[in-house]
């Protein structure tokens, strides 16, 4: 049977610790508030019996008043301890969230690529919501009832012990059948937790592609297929709300066995002499309060068993581990520009279909001094990204090292590789902030100073001076209201506040007007100065400034050297890319490849033959 106690207790460990001043509080208003409701009971029983007997008005007057009191102080602290409570719950669940947030964004790119970000938006937000409100109420309602039930009990073997085993019996059935229920429920939510975050994974997904889907006429298609995981949701839930009422029934039968054992006994008590009218009232008020605690616990089976589904997806996602490691030793890695190198590196990405086409890059190797320029040249799929992907180190290679200012990567932090490494795509991606924080990516010990230098560098000074709060202006989701050239260059300013050993261009410039490229021409020129520099190469145009040139194909290095030997050699690949490129345009041999693109099929029938 499943049992979530252990997983559970270590979560409360971990998230409450911290706040053990404010459960020490709200133990101390459980416990008042439980005591009140026990002894509101005896009052009524003074009351009857005092009333019976004839007292006189006034001290029925006190007795009841005394009872009033009682009831509203009561209140008060239930009302006392339900926003402590949940003032604790939702402190722990928010810790939990920031946790598994940086736990997530510190896991190897693998485990990203496997999963969508809507599935993880529902693991960390969603199971941890439905956490927040188990902490909440179960230390209120489930905790509180079972003290309140306790108290019931004791108090009842103190009256006669045949109450008190009558009541014994009822309360110890009623768990083991609550709790049978719990272990058959756990696993009906656990699946419909996950059948939700694949509907949020779905939805996320076909969002980021509105455009494409509504270009191309899917609409239509992507709404039927909606229907999948809505359909899968739907009856998982159905499922767990239909297993978790039977719940709902098992007290209500028991509570009426209960009910008529206690009559039994009141009137076999009472019949006996051994008890007064007024006891007689307090063991049947007792009997009533004992069912109130059973039908909360119950209530609350269904939060407890969404939080029992949720603590073990959660365990699961804090237990995933990333396949990289830094060292217990780790070397640092040296200022100012830096040598790249890659020794006899072969990589494939795992799984079937990779690992059925073999490794994505064949025994690559080559050697690049500081400050020198590569360009990357080869088709898609030839294994540039993954040259990349391996500099950054979020994959380690297969076999071979990647070394970076003469320190292998798997002895370096990752942390400080990434530090020295910047890198501008043709895809940047900024962020619902201020332009402040997209440029300095939230780094608060960046003065202003330096961000305005590196604008006006890079070009960006006008559109600064345009903008209504400066530095503070907020930009739109994904950048909007800004242009690609200017998302561009502002990708450029974040590398130059960062000032890299190094620098990695995946042709930021090939899809922008002439204008503006030439506003990017001048930016990577200014950001290769004293930085090595790799320029992953779409056009020709681009490896004019690069002092060597790598040809991948099939992720096998088929030609490496210095640009401007290359280029001379009629035998070499790189010169018989040049001629198809500037076919018309002048001599190849000049080094200055002009603007022309290389269509994919001649690339193709270039790259295959020998030099």
């Amino acid at each position: 049977m499943y049992s979530p106690l252990g997983p559970y207790r270590d979560l409360l460990h971990a998230y409450l610790g911290p706040q053990v001043g404010l459960v020490s509080l709200l133990a101390v208003l459980l416990g008042a508030s439980t005591a009140l409701q026990l002894t509101g009971p005896q009052v009524l029983r003074a009351f009857i019996d005092a009333a019976t007997a004839g007292a006189a008005t006034a001290h029925l007057h006190r007795v009841a008043a005394l009872f009033v009191g009682l009831a509203l102080l009561q209140q008060a602290m239930a009302v006392l301890a339900t926003y402590y409570s949940e003032r604790v719950g939702w402190s722990a669940t928010n810790a939990l969230r920031e946790d598994l947030t940086r736990h997530c964004l510190r896991l190897d790119l693998a485990f990203h690529k496997a999963r969508t970000p809507g599935e993880l938006i529902e693991r960390i937000d969603g199971d941890v919501t439905a956490l927040a409100n188990f902490f909440s109420q179960f230390i209120v309602q489930v905790l509180g009832n079972v003290l309140l039930l306790a108290g019931v009990t004791v108090l009842l073997w103190g009256v006669d012990w045949r109450a008190g085993l009558s009541l014994t019996v009822f309360a110890a059935v009623s768990f083991a059948a609550m709790n049978r229920m719990r272990g058959i429920t756990v696993p009906h939510w656990r699946r419909a937790r996950q059948a939700s975050a694949d509907l949020f994974g779905f939805i996320e997904e076909r969002l980021g592609g509105t455009e494409d889907i509504r270009a191309n006429g899917a609409t239509a298609y992507v709404i039927r297929q909606l229907y999948v995981p809505l359909r899968a949701r739907i009856l998982t839930n159905c499922r767990a709300r239909v297993v978790g009422a039977l719940q709902w029934g098992t007290p209500d039968l028991l509570s009426s066995f209960q009910l008529a054992t206690s009559l039994a006994v009141i009137l076999l008590l009472y019949r006996g002499g051994a008890i007064t009218i007024g006891t007689a009232f307090m063991i049947n008020y007792y009997t009533w309060l004992s069912f109130r605690p059973l039908r909360m616990i119950t209530q609350q089976m269904e939060d407890f068993q969404k939080a029992g589904a949720g603590i073990v997806r959660i365990q699961e996602l804090l237990t995933t581990s990333s396949v990289l490691h830094d060292p217990d030793n780790p070397r640092p890695i040296p200022n100012g520009p830096l040598a790249v190198a890659f020794d006899h590196v072969s990589f494939h990405y795992g799984g079937e279909s990779q690992e059925t086409a073999g490794p994505v890059l064949h025994d690559v190797s080559f050697a690049l001094a500081p400050s020198a320029v590569l360009g990357l040249i080869g088709r898609t799929g030839s294994g540039k990204t993954t040259v990349s992907r391996l500099l950054f180190r979020l994959y380690d290679p297969s076999a071979g090292a990647v070394r970076l200012g003469g320190v292998d990567l798997r002895q370096a932090r990752r942390e400080d590789v990434r530090r020295r490494i910047g890198m501008v795509t043709q895809d940047v991606q900024l962020f619902r902030a201020s332009v402040r924080d997209n440029v300095t990516f939230f780094d608060e010990a960046i003065g202003d100073g330096p961000i305005l230098a590196a604008l006006e560098d890079l070009g960006l000074g006008e559109w600064y001076r345009s903008l209504p709060k400066g530095l503070d202006t907020l930009l739109g989701p994904d950048g909007m209201g800004v242009s690609a050239g200017e998302a561009q260059l502002l990708a450029f300013t974040r590398v130059f506040l960062k000032d890299p050993g190094v620098v990695v261009l995946d042709e930021a410039s090939s899809r922008l007007d002439p204008a503006t490229e030439r506003l990017i021409e001048r930016a990577v020129d200014r950001l290769l100065v004293g930085r090595t520099g790799i320029i992953i190469a779409h056009r020709l145009a681009t490896i004019r400034r690069v002092d060597e040139v790598m040809i991948l194909e099939g992720g096998r290095l088929v030609e490496y050297g210095p640009r401007e030997v290359l280029a001379g050699d009629p035998g070499s690949r790189l010169a018989a890319l040049l001629r198809v490129g500037l076919e018309g345009a002048g001599d190849p041999g000049d080094g200055d490849p002009g603007d022309g693109d290389l269509g994919a099929a001649q690339h193709s029938r270039l790259l295959v033959r020998s030099p």
